[in-house]
């Protein structure tokens, strides 16, 4: 039987690899693919903002899949595989704490897999402020190096001194490209380096998360936003208001509410160990306004 071709999608928190996903998905390739989505709370947001026409998806929660998912991928990858009819492209999105060059050695060991890249994400908006912390710098700078191509998000034209500041950190890379125009010749055509790249560990970060079904007054809600914590770096969920439900996406000092069809509000967040407690994230988060 053909392998199973395997393309790993990486990229720090709130990079787009969930929006690029579904830009991918709504594309008129031709390609049945199947997409495993992994998330980084109990709560798989990420799933739940794929749109699985044209394709499908597999979910791994709670953790990223390359330090504490071990054994839930093997068993998503072995049910990829067992899909009759097979589909023509198997793609991973991996969480915003993953090291991607984890899950692509893991997947190279497999032999009903044949490896198709690594296409790692950058943010032109956060990434900058984020590669100047000393903390995070380290990982991000790792997801950047084992990209078989670099993509740049939330920006149709960068800026020479962020693609200048990209190769210079990728050294082996190709030339950093703007996520633009059509998805399937950037993610899979593209051509793997032929070693595995090696793999790292990342710092600690602490994950809160919220299930119920509250309904949060939207001028409460901004208050809350406002004020948010510094070390937590990333939100994103549902939220039922008293304007309807909405979709929130936070990433560092940037916020997006949009319309959603939710009938619950479901949160997951995370912060730097050490920077903030998800006891301070829950105190944060139920403060009266």
């Amino acid at each position: 039987m053909t392998r199973l071709p395997l393309t790993v999608i990486g990229g720090y928190l709130g990079a787009g690899k969930t929006t690029m996903i579904n830009r991918l998905l709504a594309e008129d390739h031709g390609l049945r693919l199947l997409v495993l989505v992994n998330d980084f709370g109990a709560i798989n947001i990420d799933a739940a903002l794929i749109a699985a026409e044209g394709g499908d998806t597999l979910q791994l929660t709670n953790g990223c899949v390359c330090c504490t998912m071990a054994a839930g991928f093997y068993m998503a990858l072995g049910q990829a595989l067992d899909r009759r009819p097979r589909p023509d492209h198997l793609v991973i999105e991996a969480s915003g704490i993953a090291d991607p060059a984890a899950i692509a050695n893991t997947a190279k060991a497999e032999p009903e897999l044949s490896y198709a890249g690594i296409v790692t994400l950058f943010d032109a908006e956060n990434g900058p402020r984020l590669l100047a912390d000393q903390q995070i710098a380290p990982q991000i700078e790792q997801q950047i190096r084992v990209a078989d191509q670099l993509l740049i998000t939330k920006a149709a034209d960068p800026a020479p001194a962020l693609v200048a500041q990209l190769q210079a950190i990728g050294a082996r890379n190709p030339a950093p490209l703007p996520a633009t125009g059509p998805l399937a010749p950037l993610l899979f055509d593209i051509l793997p380096r032929p070693q595995s790249a090696p793999a790292t560990g990342h710092p600690a970060y602490v994950r809160w998360q919220h299930d119920s079904n509250e309904v949060i007054p939207r001028t409460r809600l901004e208050r809350l936003l406002a004020t948010r914590p510094e070390g937590l770096y990333r939100i994103k969920g549902f939220v039922l208001t008293d304007q309807g439900p909405m979709e929130l996406q936070v990433v560092g000092r940037t916020v997006e509410l949009r319309p959603s069809e939710t009938t619950r509000t479901t949160l997951v967040g995370l912060g730097l160990s050490g920077r903030i407690t998800p006891e301070e994230i829950e105190t944060w988060f139920n403060a009266p306004g």
